[in-house]
């Protein structure tokens, strides 16, 4: 079977995009998403995108997340705004994390990324503790607050997010026990009350240029601590985002997309994983 896509990124993390909404694709699993993101003998990518119709009344359609490694995820904010724009129109999405609402813009998109929430069982951490600062540490990284906005996040805030080596401590933390699904993490440095810089540990994915869920989570973070206002620009090594903490509790994040290039490619070309 010949199968189209479509390549997008935001701020450089990037994506193939499979539509199946209007023909349905064979069953896509770990080892087919990962041998299409793979880079050398794929396709290539961070996220594989897969969007499906569903029946649930409060959403258009589903978006699936897959990370490069194959493993399915909750949320992907960029990936959320690529979307958007290829879709071209407001629409509501459902993901595992919850529905989140689409408003493509001008070369990018706003995402209504829903609530954050801040309870141990949700994050999930694997035994009770205070998640606005968690008394625990990994080497020079302590206390950081964990969120989840889609998919959990810690956050550490630190004077200088270059000093540290977030691709040798990153891979530890996110497969610490402390978290039995595993964690992004965050490294940020607040450089005001309207900016932050962050560099971002993905789970399943690694060092990335860019993660939407993990500026939403980070500015939630830093505005739940009183270091930053309720509306702020996340810097990542790939571009800005702005993060919006709504008065009824809804993040909002508003950043580019583009897309690539599109191409089509045979299913059984990937589908042994070969």
């Amino acid at each position: 079977m010949r199968v189209d896509f479509t390549k997008m990124h935001g701020l450089g993390n990037d994506f193939v995009i499979l539509d199946g909404r209007k023909e349905a694709l064979p069953v896509l699993d770990a080892v087919t998403a990962a041998a299409i993101a793979d880079r050398r003998k794929g396709i290539g990518c961070d996220q594989l995108i897969l969007l499906e119709n569903c029946d649930q009344g409060d959403a258009d359609f589903r978006m699936r997340i897959f990370n490069s490694d194959g493993g399915e995820v909750e949320a992907c904010g960029n990936a959320a705004r690529a979307v958007a724009l290829l879709h071209g129109v407001s629409t509501k999405v459902l993901t595992d994390g919850g529905v989140i609402s689409l408003e493509p813009t001008d070369g990018g998109a706003t995402v209504d990324m829903g609530e954050p929430r801040f309870d141990w069982q949700s994050i999930p951490l694997d035994y009770a503790m205070d998640t606005a600062s968690m008394p625990v540490s990994w080497g020079p990284l302590r206390n950081p607050i964990a969120v989840n906005v889609g998919n959990p996040h810690v956050v550490f805030f630190v004077g200088d997010t270059d000093a540290i080596d977030l691709g040798n401590i990153g891979p530890e933390i996110e497969h610490d026990p402390l978290f039995p699904e595993r964690v992004n993490v965050n490294l940020a440095t607040v450089q005001s009350k309207e900016r932050i810089k962050l560099n971002v540990w993905e789970r399943g994915a690694g060092l990335t240029r860019a993660c939407g869920t993990g500026a939403c989570a980070t500015a939630v973070g830093a505005m739940r601590r009183g270091l930053v206002e309720r509306k702020v620009m996340v810097e990542l090594p790939g571009g800005a985002l702005q993060i919006k903490w709504t008065d009824d509790n809804r993040i909002l994040m508003s950043g580019p997309a583009t897309e690539s290039f599109r191409g089509s490619f045979e299913w059984s070309d990937y589908a042994d994983g070969e």
